[in-house]
């Protein structure tokens, strides 16, 4: 199969865990998504989410895992990062490169802090330490958007907070269609990991994390705020920061260099 994509799930109790594996390398790297995954899984788009890992697939064998389907109230980042460490344990992946992108950032710094011995080098891209004012107000919005279903405000809202404004120019010609594009049958996962997010505090782990840490942050990110980045290269010893001051929340998509950024530290 095309870069060897393969998409698969894991039992984990009483609930399934989707993920995409690709690549053929002898290391393993483990991509953690955002919010994003509360709409939709990675459920048979191995293919599709490989393509823009080329650089990596000779070296790494790539896994990019959901959270599970069905999360209990009061189902904790914490409790995110157990369920990763349960897979990894599952998988028999000893150990990893770890990239959590925002939500995705906040479970693997727990993974790594909890974790550390499974975890060899950390990428975390436009996240946070804990819940600010920023997210707090973006994340309540979106729940009562998801609440009422107004998918297309949500998908709006989103994007306007997300990317700079040279790509939200042609973004917004699809606005009209927003509304039906990757709509969930319900809301109630992305519900659940978005109240997770509003009680999200890693600040007191962040010491204990001792992998080679890369921090990427947006200079003008509205989702988490500009300043994340800094308070994570602030709070976790040795690590290294790089901040693209023109983008914002989506830096990881917008940077023509993010990906080779990312490789080459991971290659190091």
């Amino acid at each position: 199969m095309l870069w060897n994509a393969k998409n698969r799930e894991l039992k984990l109790g009483r609930s399934w865990m989707a993920y995409a594996r690709f690549g053929r390398g002898n290391r393993h790297l483990i991509l953690l998504p955002g919010l994003s995954d509360g709409l939709a899984t990675v459920r048979g788009k191995a293919l599709l989410l490989a393509a823009p890992y080329r650089p990596f697939l000779d070296d790494f064998t790539i896994w990019m895992f959901s959270r599970k389907d069905d999360m209990p109230g009061g189902f904790t980042i914490r409790d995110m990062a157990r369920d990763q460490a349960l897979a990894m344990d599952l998988l028999g992946i000893r150990k990893a490169s770890v990239m959590g992108v925002s939500q995705g950032g906040m479970i693997a710094q727990y993974l790594a802090a909890d974790y550390g011995n499974r975890v060899d080098r950390l990428v975390l891209a436009v996240t946070a330490p804990a819940v600010n004012e920023t997210i707090r107000e973006n994340v309540r919005l979106w729940m009562d958007l998801a609440e009422k279903g107004d998918h297309r405000a949500l998908m709006i809202d989103t994007a306007e907070k997300s990317y700079s404004e040279a790509w939200l120019k042609g973004l917004r010609l699809l606005y009209p269609v927003m509304g039906f594009v990757g709509r969930p049958r319900d809301y109630g996962r992305f519900q659940a990991n978005a109240r997770a997010i509003l009680s999200f505090d890693a600040s007191e782990a962040l010491e204990r994390i001792a992998c080679p840490t890369l921090i990427i942050g947006g200079g003008r990110d509205r989702t988490v705020g500009p300043d994340a980045a800094r308070l994570l290269h602030e709070g976790i010893p040795g690590s290294r920061l790089h901040i693209y001051p023109d983008l914002g929340h989506a830096a990881y998509e917008e940077a023509e260099d993010f990906n080779r950024r990312v490789f080459g530290f991971l290659a190091e």
